[in-house]
């Protein structure tokens, strides 16, 4: 099993920044890549970025592209998502996910986060 946390959302202007955090623990080592999905309103839950636990590949949504930063330090078993340039459409709840394969889609991801709010004002 592998457990991870969420942290960091919050309510910030358009143009404004925000850094998720999600914390690993637990069977970590079975971990292949890391993904960030988000879900607004209504709306199927969407991949936004993906980085392997080496940390030597990255993967990003068109709508991302640019704007966010995925990074992962594994001493600290963290990934973060690095917000720049926000917009009002990207108000979503952020997910964390881990899985053992290197993919976008959502069901192939086996653990995930209780994820956190991001509200972007215009």
């Amino acid at each position: 099993q592998v457990q991870l946390v969420e942290s960091g959302g919050g309510l910030v202007q358009a143009g404004g920044s925000l850094r998720l955090s999600c914390a690993a623990s637990g069977r970590t080592f079975s971990t292949y890549a890391m993904g960030w999905f988000r879900q607004a309103p209504g709306k199927e839950r969407e991949f936004a970025a993906a980085i392997t636990w080496s940390g030597l590949s990255t993967d990003y949504a068109d709508f991302v592209k640019g704007r966010f930063t995925i990074s992962i330090d594994n001493a600290k078993k963290t990934v973060y998502l690095q917000m720049n340039g926000l917009k009002p459409e990207d108000t979503a709840v952020y997910y964390c996910a881990a899985g053992n394969r290197w993919a976008r889609q959502s069901r192939l991801y086996d653990y995930w986060g209780q994820g956190t709010q991001v509200t972007v004002s215009s």
